[in-house]
C-alpha cells in the first residue's frame, strides 16, 4: 500500500481548498477552490504541480467536490475549461444544483463590479457542470475497477458531504468543513464507523473551544435588537448560501416572538435562488424541518423583504443581509461604507473572515478607521459584532492526533 498527498490549498490557511491523494496507484483530486483574498491568478492551486505538460486527464482519476462554497469549488470551471481536464467529477445532488449560482455570482462581481480580467465565462460554468456526475448520500459509485467512492452527511450548508474513498485494500475518508452538532435547518455529520488508513479533515477551528452556540445566538440576537430599538442599522455581510438561511431563521423567529416591526431585508437576487432550491432540497435538512414542512415551510420567510439599493441612505432602523460575506467588495462593502460611521448602527459578522479582508480587521480589533481600497479610508464608529457559527470541538482536534500517531505505527487504527 502505498499513500502519497499533494497539498495545493488550505494547507496551514482558510482558502482554495484542493488536496491530491495517491492511494494504491489512484489520483484523487479533493475539492478545486479559490482564494478568495487574492486578485491574480495565486487565487487558484498551483495546477502546474499537478502534471508538467498540463495533461490533467492523464493524471487525475477523478475531482471530488465536497460542498458549493467558493473555498471548495471557486477554480472548478476553470480547471476544466481553461485548464482541459474532462474527466469525472463528483459532488451532490444540491451541491451540482448550488454551485453554478455561487460561481455565477463571483463572475459577476469580479468582472462586473471590480473590472477584473475575466476569468471563465457563463458558458465556462454551464460546460463545466456537464461533466458533474451527481450523487447521493450513502450511495457507492464504482469510479472504474479499482476505485469506490461514498458520500456522507456532513451538515455545514445544504448538500455538503464527506467522502469515503476505497482503492484496492486501501480506505481513506476526506472532508470539507462539518458539523458536529445540529442546527436550526440542517442536521449534525453522520458517518459509519469505518476502518480507515488516511483521514483528511477541515480544522479551522480544531483548537478552539467555543461558548454555547445558544449562548452566542443570544448574544447575537441582543446586539441586534439594541442596535434596531435605538434607531441604527444593522449590516451582516453573509454569503448568500449557507449561513445566511440560518441566520434568517433565527432572526424571523425572533422577530415573531418579540413582535418587531423593524424590516429585514436581504440584498442579493441569488439569494430568492438559493432559498427556491433550500425549499425543493428539504430531504436535506433538519429533521426538525422535515417534520414540519407539510405545514410550514421555514424558508417562507414572513419579516424578510427584498432590499432596493435606494433604501441605502433611507431613515429609521433596518437588519440588511448583504453579500458578500467578510467586506470582500461587492454589495456588502458598499453599505459598510455608508453606514459604519456612525456609532447608532451595527456590523454583526456571522462567520470566519479571511487574512487581509475588510471583515478581518475588524475581527482583529477596534480600528477607527479601515481602508477598504488603496484610494479609501472610512471611518469606523459603528459597533461591530462578531458570531462563530462553525465549530469544531478540541475534543475532535485531539481524536485526530491520536489517530495520526496510530497509524505512523500501524497499518490500521483499530489494532
Amino acid at each position: 500500500m502505498t499513500i502519497e498527498v499533494l497539498v495545493l490549498g488550505a494547507g496551514q490557511e482558510v482558502g482554495k481548498s484542493c488536496v491530491i491523494v495517491k492511494i494504491n496507484g489512484k489520483r484523487i483530486m479533493f475539492d478545486c477552490g479559490m482564494h478568495m483574498r487574492h486578485t491574480d491568478h495565486s487565487r487558484y492551486p498551483d495546477f502546474k504541480k499537478i502534471s508538467d505538460s498540463g495533461n490533467f486527464n492523464d493524471a487525475l482519476d477523478c475531482i471530488i467536490i465536497t460542498h458549493f462554497h467558493l473555498d471548495h469549488v471557486g477554480a472548478l470551471a476553470y480547471f476544466t475549461e481553461v485548464c482541459g481536464y474532462s474527466g469525472p467529477v463528483y459532488m451532490t445532488y444540491p451541491t451540482k444544483a448550488l454551485s453554478p449560482l455561487m460561481l455565477e455570482d463571483y463572475r459577476k462581481v469580479m468582472v462586473d463590479r471590480r473590472g477584473e480580467e475575466e476569468q471563465f465565462t457563463s458558458d465556462h460554468i454551464a460546460e463545466c457542470m456537464k461533466k458533474v456526475i451527481a450523487v447521493d448520500l450513502k450511495q457507492t459509485v464504482q469510479v472504474d475497477e479499482d476505485l469506490q467512492i461514498r458520500a456522507y452527511y456532513a451538515g455545514h450548508v445544504i448538500g455538503a458531504a464527506m467522502f469515503y474513498v476505497k482503492v484496492g485494500d486501501a480506505e481513506m475518508v476526506y472532508t470539507g468543513d462539518y458539523n458536529m452538532t445540529p442546527d436550526r435547518h440542517l442536521g449534525a455529520a453522520q458517518i459509519d464507523r469505518l476502518r480507515l488508513d488516511l483521514l483528511i479533515t477541515e480544522s479551522t477551528y480544531a483548537t478552539t473551544i467555543r461558548d454555547s452556540k445558544y449562548a452566542r445566538e443570544r448574544e447575537f440576537l441582543k446586539a441586534v435588537h439594541k442596535c434596531v430599538s435605538g434607531g441604527g442599522k444593522v449590516l451582516i455581510p453573509t454569503f448568500a448560501l449557507g449561513r445566511a438561511q440560518e441566520l434568517r431563521i433565527l432572526l424571523d423567529d425572533y422577530w415573531e416572538r418579540m413582535n418587531l416591526k423593524v424590516p429585514i431585508y436581504f440584498s442579493s437576487g441569488l439569494t430568492i435562488q438559493a432559498n427556491t432550491y433550500h425549499k425543493m432540497l428539504i430531504g436535506w435538512t433538519s429533521q426538525k424541518i422535515k417534520d414540519t414542512y407539510s405545514t410550514h415551510n421555514a424558508f417562507d420567510f414572513k419579516n424578510v423583504h427584498k432590499f432596493e439599493r435606494s433604501m441605502l441612505d433611507a431613515p429609521g432602523p433596518c437588519v440588511l443581509f448583504a453579500t458578500p460575506g467578510m467586506l470582500i467588495g461587492g454589495f456588502s462593502l458598499e453599505v459598510f461604507k455608508h453606514w459604519a460611521p456612525s456609532e447608532k448602527n451595527l456590523v454583526a459578522l456571522p462567520g470566519y473572515c479571511m487574512a487581509g479582508t475588510v471583515g478581518h480587521r475588524l475581527t482583529s480589533g477596534k480600528p477607527t478607521k479601515v481602508d477598504t481600497d488603496p484610494d479609501t479610508q472610512i471611518d469606523v464608529r459603528c459597533q461591530v459584532h462578531f458570531i462563530s457559527y462553525p465549530f469544531i470541538y478540541k475534543e475532535i482536534y485531539l481524536l485526530c492526533k491520536q489517530f495520526i500517531k496510530k497509524i505512523s505505527t500501524s497499518s490500521s487504527i483499530y489494532e
